[in-house]
């Protein structure tokens, strides 16, 4: 499986094993994934073959072993703790979530961590507008 890597303080596109999941995760074959600011940092940080990436949209390539989540060929848009530029990524499916047919792969990509930045952006800070 090619995923995106961290290579000096760049990136580069290797081979890597295939992930493994756990009984509360589904398999995404990843259509799309975006960079959000953190990640960019990281990747100066990071040694040499870390692979970042936490938002991502796809298409469920396994369900998760428990049942939970979608089955298998759902489209989906997912938040997971790193690897998302990838092929495919393991995520939990408490943070898997079936995308409309009306929302395209590649703008539900840019959804998960600045949806809840700005989540918890309004929860803090109210509504800027009465």
């Amino acid at each position: 499986m090619r995923a995106l890597v961290t290579a000096g303080a760049t990136l580069a596109v290797r081979e890597v094993p295939e992930p493994t999941t756990t009984e509360t995760e589904a398999l995404v074959g990843v259509h799309a994934a975006s960079t959000n600011r953190g990640e960019v940092r990281l990747v100066t940080l990071r040694p040499d073959d870390w692979h970042g990436g936490q938002d991502v949209a796809g298409v469920i390539a396994r369900a998760a072993a428990d049942g939970s989540g979608p089955p298998v060929g759902t489209r989906v848009v997912a938040w997971v703790d790193q690897a998302g530029w990838a092929e495919y990524v393991p995520a939990p499916t408490d943070r898997i979530v079936p995308l409309p047919d009306n929302v395209a792969t590649v703008d539900a990509a840019t959804l998960p961590v600045a949806g809840v930045t700005a989540l918890r952006a309004l929860r803090r800070g109210g509504l800027l507008r009465p």
